[in-house]
């Protein structure tokens, strides 16, 4: 107990947990753009807000297709995994939307419920099934709940890069593109994966026997996984830290700030904010 406490007081101290907000229905998909602003979503309320570096809160976009996890592009463009129809958007900065991906073989995908983005413009991202109620469909389309790879390029075709997991969650890859992390929600394991030249995943090896909603990393490889609060890992898989966030569930996590030092965690109706004493990479 003493090594994780002495662990904590150098990644942050549990009493500079920030509230901000406390307005809305459901908070999920934290994303960093360049300048160090967080994007996140109210997805019953189908919305995206802006949380800015400048501690204001504004509403980026209405309507916004039950957006769930999101995540920045190298070109500014904002991903988003829109589950109202089981599609991959790329959203501008004045909100303009451009659909990536609305099927796979004429199939709905079950639900694109978060993804990361590598140095080439491609896309990983989690397909689980969740009911929703918003839908008029009660069974998936697609058998198997996957980790799809949608390379860059107009012609690019999407492709299932991990189909030995039960109900992947969570996704992040590493900011040398070696690695990719997916979260087993339902196995309750957070997995590593080898990215090969062609963007394959191999040599799946479970690093966590924890499951998350969202995660990411830090620049000493350190992983946050968010459900209960948010536990933190060290590469080698040892829990060295837990954020306590007093909220029924903790969805999801990003680094922000200018600075890339403050830990942005989405939880059930809230939005809070820790300072952290390392900086996020994504």
């Amino acid at each position: 107990m003493m090594n994780t406490v002495k662990t904590n007081a150098q990644l942050y101290r549990q009493d500079s947990l920030k509230l901000i907000s406390r307005q809305f229905a459901f908070t999920e998909g934290p994303a960093v753009n360049a300048e160090g602003d967080i994007f996140f979503t109210d997805q019953p309320n189908n919305q995206i807000w802006k949380y800015g570096t400048d501690g204001k809160l504004s509403l980026f976009k209405d309507h916004a297709g039950r957006a769930n996890g999101m995540y920045f592009a190298r070109n500014g463009q904002l991903l988003v995994c829109a589950d109202e129809h089981n599609e991959l958007w790329s959203v501008s900065k004045n909100g303009k939307v451009k659909v990536l991906l609305e099927n796979v073989d004429g199939k709905k995908l079950n639900g694109p419920n978060d993804l990361w983005a590598d140095s080439k413009g491609g896309i990983y991202f989690t397909d689980p099934y969740y009911q929703r109620d918003y839908w008029l469909r009660q069974h998936a389309e697609i058998e198997g709940q996957k980790v799809y790879y949608l390379p860059p390029g107009k012609s690019a075709k999407v492709r299932v890069v991990a189909e030995d997991v039960t109900k992947p969650n969570g996704i992040v890859g590493t900011p040398d593109g070696k690695f990719l992390y997916v979260a087993d929600i339902q196995r309750n394991k957070t997995y590593r994966y080898a990215i090969d030249a062609g963007g394959n995943l191999t040599e799946q090896k479970q690093v966590v026997s924890q499951g998350a909603d969202g995660i990411t990393i830090d620049e000493k490889g350190n992983l946050y996984l968010a459900g209960n609060g948010v536990s933190i890992y060290n590469p080698e898989g040892k829990l060295i830290g837990h954020i306590e966030v007093k909220e029924p569930w903790t969805s999801n996590v990003c680094f922000g700030g200018k600075n890339r030092n403050q830990l942005f965690i989405t939880a059930s109706k809230a939005i809070y904010l820790i300072p952290m004493l390392v900086k996020g990479v994504e």
